[in-house]
């Protein structure tokens, strides 16, 4: 069986994107019956949303070690210090 690369149009983004040679190879080697209907981006984005690795909630805190503004991906307690990144790098060595 040969295949050529083929154009389809994304249906979340419309956008439109190449299903590839190889990648119709592997959906043949795989048995998939289906070709994609999203493109590359929007299936990694969907795949990461369905496994919980969507957006995270950052909360805005000052630094307890310079003082700086930064975000965090967790909500502070209050009973500990909270260091931006350098300042908690800096801290682990």
């Amino acid at each position: 069986m040969s295949f050529e690369d083929k154009y389809l149009t994304c249906k979340e983004c419309n956008c439109e994107f190449v299903f590839t040679v190889g990648e119709q190879e592997f959906y043949a080697e795989k048995g998939f019956q289906n070709i994609p209907g999203r493109c590359p981006d929007c299936r990694k984005r969907r795949k990461a949303e369905s496994r919980g690795y969507g957006e995270r909630e950052m909360f805005e805190v000052t630094c307890a070690a310079c003082g700086i503004l930064t975000k965090v991906p967790f909500q502070p307690s209050g009973d500990r210090p909270v260091y931006c990144s350098d300042c908690f790098r800096k801290r682990q060595y």
